[in-house]
């Protein structure tokens, strides 16, 4: 370490100051890393190493022929990734290699004003991908360090007589940092919410979870994303294990491997203006932060009240009732959403539809499974349920898939392998020869032998079930408790649901328990602490999310009201920003003043005794001291001055001598007075 120090202290000034501005430059294009091309984070380190190289041995920049020739290399490489160069991520990715290009071209202070201002900019830009509280204390590092740079630029190389200056420059920034911290808030706070300057950033990242189709086999990917999917928060008593549905895509289309959403348009134009949801019971009323999932449908409790068609405004989206009964969004949900829901677990839906429109969810693809659609047209044809009406029939079918799920050696994991392998038939070597799996293949197998049995039936997605104890008033509902369960249809009654992922795994449902990944080392060498750091950091994440994140409109208007505007608007949200700004520029001026006074004891005494002596008609300059302010009264007014003059002298002394008690100041105040009488 003293070795580092050593080379550190002796390579020249601007050698360090180089490293120090490559090194703040990697830290604001870091984050950017993950969202641009490969190729664009390697040739752009490959710059920065080539500019540390030339600073450790003092060469001599490159010829404008070399840039000329990456940056056109570089944008060709630009315009073959995202077939145009302007936009986010291209504008983004060029922005990138300008700044790492413009170090080669340092050679006067503008070039590094300009790596600068680019610098300031592409912090800004590190929002259009994520608003997380990481990224905004890693943007407020990244701005320090900027900071720095520009100070240390300001500085002259003989300031410090070749000391380090960056730690100097580092604690300027930090102070200016500091200073512009409450005009931040402010801001924040008080400046207008106006569309689009605020839902701009979004999530881009995608991650395992929901989607609109289903493969078999796939959902074991979920067990590995334990991040947070939505957050929830009860306005009354939190609903029991087994209510806690939180109803995501509906898939019904089935072609032997996946299972698709249907036709959205069709199936809304077949119920279009039809009541097929009553609910009953008194309402669960909830609160929601919903993490971006990058699907368009909204998964909220079973089951929200409302019409086939009904829309429902959440934000800046409009979300549409779809006809399984899930909220349709115009577009994938790519922002953090934040709204108040009504649930109701007591519900009925469906029981209008007819033959024709129950068609798709009937529909099995031809010459698949055959093993299993003869099991199920010999369990349908036993004699305990001919005889059956419609209703209680399908009724007794489902009950005796699940009794079968009981009895037979089923056995729940997240790992059963890869299915279709030596067989094209999925659901046949997962009924009859392997029979192990996790949610999503109990009902998918539960849905095609319904079908099978002439039941119409579907596949529903979503979330079962959340952490046992809340964090900071939330229930925190994980990637990783994404689940499928089936509905069937009942005469009468309309969709029933069916979770046969609890005929094998009761613990799963009954409990709520995500599916969980094998722990990582520290969470092996101790759980406990484990679950203690995650849970911590997860509760100060939503405190972010939801004090800054979720500061909206609306946050703005009930702070007025507490200021006291009887009917808040954008008027008084103007006129309290004006008051504002006014009050600080009012605070500005007067530190001013005040800085401009002085402030320890000997310069206030100094003012009054040189006001004093002016009063008495002695003039004296600001460079002089006691004893030379002595000899001028003197010459001034002879014998009648001298009990202020050897005051004066006295305080001369006092000042510059040890163990010598100051003078009084009332004897030199009257002593002034006889003067001016």
């Amino acid at each position: 370490m003293n070795r580092l120090r050593d080379l550190w202290a002796r390579l020249p000034r601007d050698a360090r100051d180089s490293f120090f501005l490559l090194a703040v430059i990697t830290a604001v294009i870091a984050p950017h890393a993950e969202h641009l091309p490969w190729w664009s984070t390697a040739i752009t380190s490959g710059v920065l190493l080539w500019r540390a190289v030339l600073a450790a041995r003092q060469s001599p920049l490159p010829s404008r022929w070399w840039l000329v020739a990456i940056v056109v290399l570089y944008c060709g490489l630009t315009w073959l990734s995202f077939r145009t160069l302007i936009g986010r991520e291209a504008g983004v990715t060029l922005l990138v290699m300008l700044m790492a290009l413009k170090t080669m071209e340092l050679r006067a202070r503008r070039d590094a004003f300009v790596v600068f201002f680019l610098g300031f900019f592409l912090v800004l830009t590190q929002f259009l991908y994520s608003q997380a509280l990481l990224m905004a204390v890693w943007s407020l590092v990244a701005l320090w360090g900027l900071l720095a740079a520009v100070v240390l630029a300001q500085m002259p190389s003989t300031e410090l007589q070749g000391l380090p200056s960056i730690g100097v420059a580092a604690r300027r920034a930090a102070s200016t940092t500091a200073l512009g911290l409450p005009v931040m808030v402010l801001l924040f706070v008080l400046f207008p919410r106006i569309a689009p300057l605020w839902g701009v950033p979004t999530e881009s990242i995608g991650k395992t979870g929901l989607s609109n189709q289903l493969e078999f086999g796939a959902m074991n990917e979920i067990a590995n994303d334990d991040s947070i999917a939505l957050r929830l928060k009860f306005n009354g008593p939190v609903p029991t294990p087994d209510q806690r549905y939180l109803r995501g895509p509906v898939l019904t289309r089935f072609d032997g491997k996946t299972w698709r959403a249907p036709d959205a348009r069709n199936a809304v134009n077949w119920l279009r203006g039809r009541d097929d949801l009553t609910t009953r019971g008194p309402a669960l009323r909830y609160e929601m932060t919903l993490e971006p999932l990058r699907i368009p449908v909204l998964p909220v409790l079973e089951m929200a009240p409302g019409t086939v068609g009904t829309e429902w405004a959440v934000s800046e989206l409009t979300f549409t009732r779809g006809p399984e009964l899930q909220w349709l969004a115009p577009r994938p949900i790519t922002e953090r959403l934040r709204f108040e829901a009504v649930a109701h677990t007591d519900w009925q839906a469906g029981a209008r539809r007819t033959r024709l429109q129950l068609a798709p969810d009937a529909d099995l693809p031809p010459a698949s499974n055959p093993r299993s659609l003869t099991w199920a047209t010999q369990l349908a044809a036993q004699p305990q349920f001919r005889n059956l009406e419609p209703g209680p029939r399908a009724q007794a079918l489902a009950a005796a898939l699940l009794a079968h799920i009981q009895q037979a050696d089923f056995t729940y994991t997240l790992t059963p392998g890869r299915y279709g392998v030596n067989s094209p038939h999925l659901i046949d070597e997962f009924w009859f020869d392997r029979r192990l799996g996790f949610c999503e293949h109990f009902a998918s197998a539960f849905v095609v032998l319904m079908r099978a049995m002439d039941v119409p039936a579907r596949i529903v997605t979503g979330f079962q079930g959340w952490d046992a104890e809340p964090q900071d008033g939330y229930y925190v509902v994980r990637n990783a408790n994404a689940h499928a369960w089936a509905e069937y249809w009942v005469e009468g009654t309309g969709w029933v649901r069916s979770d046969p992922t609890a005929a094998v795994a009761p613990n799963r449902v009954v409990q709520g328990l995500a599916l969980r990944p094998e722990p990582g080392v520290l969470g092996q060498l101790n759980p406990t602490l484990w679950r203690a750091l995650r849970q911590g950091w997860e509760t100060v994440n939503n405190r972010w999310q939801q004090l800054v994140l979720n500061y909206s409109r609306q946050n703005q208007f009930d702070l007025l009201k507490q200021l006291g505007f009887s009917q808040p608007d954008w008027t008084a949200l103007g006129q309290a920003l004006a008051g504002v700004i006014l009050a600080g520029a009012l605070a500005g001026a007067g530190w001013i003043r005040w800085s401009s006074q002085p402030h320890d004891a000997w310069s206030r005494q100094r003012a009054r005794i040189q006001r004093l002596l002016l009063r008495a008609g002695v003039t004296v300059a600001a460079h002089e001291g006691p004893a030379a302010w002595a000899r001028a009264l003197r010459q001034q007014h002879g014998q009648k001055a001298e009990p202020a003059a050897q005051w004066l002298e006295q305080l001369e002394r006092a000042r510059y001598a040890r163990d010598t008690q100051p003078p009084r100041w009332a004897a030199f105040r009257q002593a002034a007075r006889m003067l001016r009488a």
